[in-house]
């Protein structure tokens, strides 16, 4: 009596673990995997860190202060005196480096582009684990279904076992036919253990990416998202969308900005800087004469600086030309994707419509004609096999459109 209200206990608490756990539809894990992923946490920190270098790239440097005890030993009547009031006089210069125009807002421009930079990597690199997710629930929905395939398919075996069976006992078929049953739900239960173990490493990998123990519970995959209609699927209209929100076009783009605003600083170093001081000048106690001082740098290294402007040159071109590959890459990637939900989507039709309604007739009128002695037993479990390759491939082909899916809305940036 104790064990079994253990046992009931047991299995009353893994029921409501199951209950609440997450994974009953791919939404409820993608608004986990943002909160809790770290290296998505990690890499928006580090955007909001470079956002803050923004402000002081473009500030004044800190003025400086300088003091000079001229005299100290009074012409050489007193010993070394480091007094203000003490030594022939005393210098406070305050200096300010004042850029030449356009020079702070330049630096500013530059750091700002590495700050969009940062954010548009977070950006992707939050794209890339929210398709991550998406491409394992659907594996994970993909490994629940063929389970349930299979133990369906282990009922029909065990049913082809029995009218084997009951015809060898008759003495109208062969003990072949009732071993090539057993070898048929043997291979099933195979089968079955294949697909658990897969199962079981696909909730480790799913709890891993919501940064959650391998064997944390997660709920009955239920349903999948609902695939676009074609119209929402044209081509064009996804290349524009891919071109204004994807993270990685978007992080090229601004790096090749940075590298124009970098140039263009470049050329404008040809300027000098200015630095601009006021020197109170103590003699004893009493500050009794005011000074100005105006400096400023010559950049006469002709030679060194048409070399750093050259190199400013062929960094934006890299810049620009890596642009263009990223942007012709992913745009390649966009029609290999969409290519594939298609194949995929009319997979998905003709085998729900055509194939599977053809496997299943067939296997009932081998069912039927085994029984009444008009067809052997391997038609029979041939025709069995053709029902599970059908349900699989039904199966697979929805997985596959949720995988494609997936990766269609990263390229783009956004879920449809």
């Amino acid at each position: 009596m104790v064990f079994s209200l253990a046992a009931a206990l047991a299995c009353g608490n893994a029921l409501a673990n199951e209950a609440r756990a997450p994974g009953r539809s791919v939404d409820e894990l993608l608004d986990l995997a943002r909160s809790t992923n770290p290296t998505v946490r990690a890499a928006q920190q580090e955007a909001a860190a470079a956002r803050e270098r923004v402000q002081p790239a473009g500030a004044l440097p800190d003025p400086m202060l300088k003091i000079e005890l001229m005299d100290v030993t009074n012409m050489g009547t007193t010993s070394v005196r480091l007094s203000p009031a003490q030594v022939g006089s005393t210098q406070y210069t305050f200096s300010q480096q004042l850029p030449f125009w356009g020079k702070r807002d330049l630096r500013r421009d530059v750091a700002e582009s590495g700050a969009r930079v940062a954010e548009f990597t977070a950006e992707d690199m939050t794209q890339e684990l929210l398709a991550l997710v998406k491409r394992g629930y659907a594996q994970y929905w993909q490994v629940t279904r063929l389970q349930e395939v299979t133990q369906e398919l282990g009922s029909l075996g065990e049913k082809m076992e029995q009218v084997a069976r009951s015809r060898y006992a008759s003495g109208l078929v062969a003990q072949q036919d009732v071993i090539r049953a057993q070898l048929e739900l043997t291979s099933l239960k195979q089968e079955q253990i294949q697909l658990d173990n897969e199962r079981q490493t696909m909730r480790a990998m799913l709890n891993g990416l919501l940064a959650r123990g391998p064997q944390a519970p997660l709920a009955e995959p239920e349903q999948l998202r609902s695939i676009p209609s074609p119209a929402a699927l044209q081509m064009d209209a996804l290349v524009d969308r891919l071109r204004g929100r994807n993270p990685q076009l978007s992080a090229e783009l601004a790096k090749t900005l940075g590298a124009e605003k970098s140039r263009d600083l470049t050329y404008r170093n040809r300027m000098p800087d200015l630095n601009l001081g006021i020197v109170p000048v103590q003699r004893g106690s009493s500050v009794n004469e005011w000074q100005l001082m105006f400096e400023v740098n010559l950049p006469l290294q002709f030679d060194s600086r048409r070399s750093q402007e050259r190199e400013a040159e062929r960094m934006l071109d890299a810049a620009r030309a890596r642009a263009e590959s990223t942007a012709s890459r992913l745009i390649g990637e966009l029609g290999g994707s969409l290519a594939a939900l298609d194949a995929s989507r009319r997979i998905e039709a003709i085998t729900a419509s055509t194939l599977l309604p053809q496997t299943e007739a067939t296997f009932q009128s081998a069912l039927a004609g085994y029984e009444t002695g008009r067809v052997d037993f391997a038609t029979l479990i041939d025709a069995q096999r053709a029902i599970r390759k059908a349900r699989q491939d039904l199966i697979k082909a929805r997985a596959d459109q949720q995988a494609r899916l997936a990766d269609i809305e990263r390229l783009i940036g956004e879920q449809l």
